[in-house]
């Protein structure tokens, strides 16, 4: 598999580890499975309710049914033996009121009450008659009086009270038009879903509150879980920039469920601390064990280079060889200490408000006597109150080892340029010299441990053996700076120079 099959591959499989992405899978789940689910239960609910208003159809016509030998017998004004009837027949929530219109011969003759069950007032009546004339009901009765009909019309009755009108089954007669009317109160069971949508229905609504407490419950655990982390993360941060070691997890944390966590961290931030605390004394103690014998071939070459005689060249040779090999040898033991040091610096690395202006100019003019020494002029153009938060000797390394850089290359006569300035919430730090530059070929190479580009041409007769380079200053200054929150660039400049860029973030 190529290198983009494996980026897609890993990007995927991130994807399917991070909290976000499963909780978006999750909202998919949680809003496709009510939809499927309430469509189908409001497709078998209209069934139910087809079904439910065909029942209430029969039953009123079996009670139109039970009430036309009674009808039939009956004037126009009907006698109490309608109403004990009809009492007999409504019974709960079931309603049952007659009607009647005679035999005039006129279209125009309304329905007027004639018995109704539970009792209600005549004012009642009134009003209630005068609804069913606006809703239209009568109106489809015509002049036949014919035509049972299932109705499914929720109306609030006189009473404030909200009833469903189920059916109208018309018996006609030798008198006029009678009118069975059945309808159901407010608490008529399943009758109270009929006529409203099914959303509305009590186990619907009672259904989504579980669900949605169900979803809030789950989706409050996974951003519990998230900002958890990110407040963790925040704790990490908040250590790593302050660097304050009576500052811990323990001490910040404040969710319990991560106490065990944050424990193992202290540990491993105090294993860490320790281990660079380790490096740091090593790297002194290794240096001061090297140094002190050093120091004494040094010091014993001089009487040795006196008592020789002019004319030994030979002896004289070999001196030199040993003079400069213990100035290599030094050498290397400088650049192995400060290896160790950047290495110390990069597992826990200073967090101290340093004034990088300040330092900057101290370096500059400490530097100047180099500078005229080397027949070389040192410009500096350094903006002042420039603070970041990182490590005064940390930052020193990095300044030394750029500006030792440039000199190394920067041919006699020539200028280096020093600047510091402020761009949004970050110092910039440049160091550019007039040199060779450094091969296109190798410039993503300059900061990688052990590498060196300088060229063999600058090794002239007063400078050889002056110095010695192994690659490490352009790698301790990228090691310094990243470990510090900065970056790190460098390019070559036209005609002919080379330019390092430090960013720095400034304190915040």
């Amino acid at each position: 598999m190529n290198d983009a099959g494996h980026g897609i591959r890993d990007s995927v499989r991130r994807m399917a580890s991070s909290l976000a992405a499963k909780a978006g899978v999750l909202a998919v789940i949680f809003v496709a499975c009510p939809l499927i689910v309430y469509f189908q239960l409001r497709d078998a609910d209209n069934e139910k309710t087809v079904l439910l208003l065909r029942s209430l159809q029969e039953q009123g016509g079996l009670i139109a049914e039970g009430l036309k030998p009674l009808l039939h017998g009956l004037g126009q004004a009907g006698n109490p033996a309608l109403q004990k009837e009809i009492e007999k027949i409504a019974s709960g929530t079931l309603k049952v009121k007659v009607l009647f219109r005679p035999k005039t011969g006129s279209a125009d003759a309304g329905f007027f009450y004639v018995a109704s069950s539970p009792p209600v007032s005549a004012a009642y009546l009134d009003e209630e008659r005068q609804h069913l004339i606006d809703t239209g009901i009568f109106d489809k009765l015509g002049n036949t009086c014919e035509g049972n009909q299932p109705l499914s019309i929720r109306y609030t009755n006189p009473a404030g009270e909200r009833e469903l009108l189920s059916s109208i089954t018309p018996v006609l007669t030798a008198a006029g038009c009678w009118v069975v009317l059945t309808s159901y109160g407010s608490r008529g069971g399943d009758t109270t879903v009929i006529g409203q949508p099914y959303w509305r229905s009590p186990q619907v609504r009672i259904a989504a509150a579980i669900y949605v407490t169900m979803a809030a419950l789950v989706f409050s655990l996974f951003f519990g879980i998230w900002m958890s982390l990110r407040r963790f993360a925040g704790l990490a941060q908040k250590i790593g920039k302050e660097g304050d070691v009576r500052t811990s997890f323990a001490i910040l944390n404040r969710i319990p469920e991560l106490s065990g966590v944050a424990t193992e961290f202290d540990q491993m931030v105090g294993s860490l601390r320790g281990s660079a605390r380790a490096i740091r004394s090593a790297a002194e103690e290794n240096a001061h064990a090297f140094k002190t014998p050093i120091a004494v071939i040094a010091q014993s070459i001089e009487p040795l280079r006196r008592s020789c005689a002019d004319k030994d060249e030979k002896a004289r040779r070999a001196l030199n060889l040993i003079e400069r090999s213990v100035e290599r040898l030094d050498a290397l033991v400088n650049a192995s200490r400060h290896m160790d040091e950047a290495i110390a610096d990069l597992i826990t690395p200073p967090r101290e408000r340093v004034d990088l202006s300040e330092l900057l100019v101290r370096m500059v003019q400490a530097y100047s006597e180099k500078a005229d020494f080397a027949q070389m002029h040192l410009d500096a153009d350094i903006a002042s109150g420039v603070r970041v938060l990182a490590g005064a000797d940390l930052l020193e390394t990095v300044i030394e080892n750029v500006l030792d850089n440039a000199f190394g290359f920067a041919p006699q006569g020539s200028t280096i340029t020093v600047q510091l300035s402020r761009e949004g919430n970050t110092a910039v730090m440049t160091v550019a010299d007039e040199g060779p530059g450094v091969d296109p070929r190798n410039l993503d190479r300059i900061f990688e441990r052990y590498f060196s580009d300088r060229a063999r041409s600058l090794e002239t007769p007063e400078r050889a053996g002056a110095e010695f380079h192994f690659g490490m200053g352009l790698w301790i200054v990228r090691r310094n700076v990243e470990a510090v929150g900065g970056t790190v660039s460098a390019v070559n400049r036209a005609p002919r120079g080379f330019l390092v860029t430090m960013r720095l973030p400034l304190r915040q």
